[in-house]
């Protein structure tokens, strides 16, 4: 097991990205503090952790609470004897109108995406390095997205996070690895979810067929794609890593947009009846 002995806290852990992460975290010897605002959710993941065989506790957390960053480093430590794995992937700005650009988009939902995104990681980090630093050293990931690496119209908010979050990251590395802690960032493509696949592709198969040409692989992402990536980087495997902004994204960024387009065009003439996911 890469991460025997090793304690962990995964902000948004109930489900998705956050679900799959606790879940292999656990399975490769870690012992997982699930934080999420859905407690529910939250037991009903960490339920089928405690099956396997793994170490689990749940906290419900609202991440841009600053108390409930600090108790839940504090209830991690108290649990489990210390911390040595912070993943900060919690992320739910999408549901407070954060669509649109400078002109659209309302103070409120700027301040919120801000807190929900960056002041939630740089707080978690806060509270949680002394912690890390106590035991040893540690590893923190990060949840950007390829939206941190290239951005589109209606976007302003989750892509300033998102790209804000690569900074951050690189910022902490250089911080943060006297102290033998490493901090690396993940840049997901698109991740069909649990509630993604319920929500947009339950009822639209042609349509995730077409999303799925715009990557080289020709697939898009599960959470068990990021989860694998996240339990590396906090392995000493990735003991050479730090500040790194790894896409897992199936390719989606490395290729030229003119030979996209032309694909993707003639996906639509191939397949006239496709229900397009825009």
């Amino acid at each position: 097991m890469r991460l025997q002995d090793q304690v962990a806290i995964v902000t948004g852990g109930a489900q998705g990205i956050g679900g799959a992460t606790a879940r292999r975290l656990a399975e490769e010897g870690a012992s997982v503090l699930i934080a999420d605002i859905d407690g529910d959710a939250a037991e009903k993941n960490a339920a089928r952790i405690r099956d396997a065989g793994g170490r689990v506790t749940t906290l419900i957390v609202d991440v841009t609470r600053p108390d409930d960053l600090r108790t839940m480093v504090d209830t991690a430590v108290q649990q489990f004897g210390k911390l040595s794995i912070l993943v900060n992937n919690a992320y739910g700005g999408s549901q407070r109108g954060q669509r649109g650009g400078a002109t659209e988009v309302t103070e409120e939902a700027w301040e919120y995406g801000m807190a929900i995104m960056l002041k939630s990681i740089f707080l978690g980090a806060k509270y949680a390095v002394p912690e890390m630093q106590r035991a040893g050293g540690g590893s923190i990931v990060n949840i950007s997205s390829v939206h941190g690496l290239l951005t589109a119209p209606g976007k302003l908010v989750y892509e300033t996070g998102k790209s804000a979050i690569i900074g951050m990251t690189k910022q902490m590395a250089c911080e943060f690895g006297p102290l033998g802690i490493r901090v690396n960032a993940i840049c997901p493509g698109h991740i069909v979810t649990e509630r993604m696949q319920a929500r947009q592709w339950a009822n639209n198969p042609e349509g995730i067929h077409f999303f799925e040409q715009q990557y080289p692989v020709r697939r898009v992402g599960r959470p068990i794609d990021i989860a694998n990536a996240i339990v590396f980087l906090c392995s000493d495997e990735a003991s050479f890593i730090t500040g790194h902004a790894l896409p897992v994204d199936g390719g989606l960024t490395i290729q030229l947009q003119e030979d996209l387009g032309v694909r993707l065009a003639h996906w639509i003439l191939e397949h006239p009846q496709t229900q397009l996911p825009y």
